[in-house]
């Protein structure tokens, strides 16, 4: 590198620099399917989640290897809604089928992770989605797990009760 002695010699330096574009344009990954393929995950569930263009159809396969509607699934309306998060950020609602597989953990954990996963696909499929959904929080795999129990404590934290006498 030139020896720049002063300011006014930095900010030509700088001036006369090459202007780099912006990150590279990222390209869909898809397979031969037309499918996106993610995983994600939250607490100890891992689903592995697969996103095509259709009408908004999600199917999440059960412990007995049958596909059932995510309705029916995650019962609750909790959960249901932390499922149609990603695709009402995205602005994406109806547009693509989802099918995926959660193992591990319960069910708002698997909510999470299918969520999560469904989030990574998008981005894959249609990378012009990955700044709303990245800026939403959607792409970062939440980190909080249970806290292993300690020896000498009655669980990670609580302590035997302390008899004075």
């Amino acid at each position: 590198m030139a020896d720049l002695s002063s300011l006014e010699e930095l900010r030509d330096a700088v001036a006369a620099a090459p202007v780099v574009d912006e990150a590279p344009k990222r390209e869909p990954v898809r397979d031969s399917l037309g499918r996106s393929y993610a995983t994600g995950k939250r607490k100890d569930a891992v689903a592995r989640v697969w996103v095509k263009p259709g009408n908004g159809k999600v199917l999440i396969r059960n412990n007995k290897g049958e596909f059932v509607d995510y309705e029916k699934y995650f019962a609750r309306p909790v959960l249901q809604m932390i499922l149609r998060q990603p695709f009402q950020i995205a602005n994406v609602e109806g547009e693509f089928d989802v099918m995926c597989t959660v193992k591990g953990g319960g069910l708002s954990g698997q909510a999470g992770a299918v969520k999560h996963g469904i989030s990574q696909a998008l981005s894959l499929y249609e990378p012009s989605l990955r700044p709303a959904l990245k800026a939403a929080g959607f792409l970062t795999r939440d980190s909080r797990v249970v806290e292993r129990k300690k020896y000498g404590k009655r669980k990670a934290r609580r302590s035997f009760q302390f008899s004075k006498r």
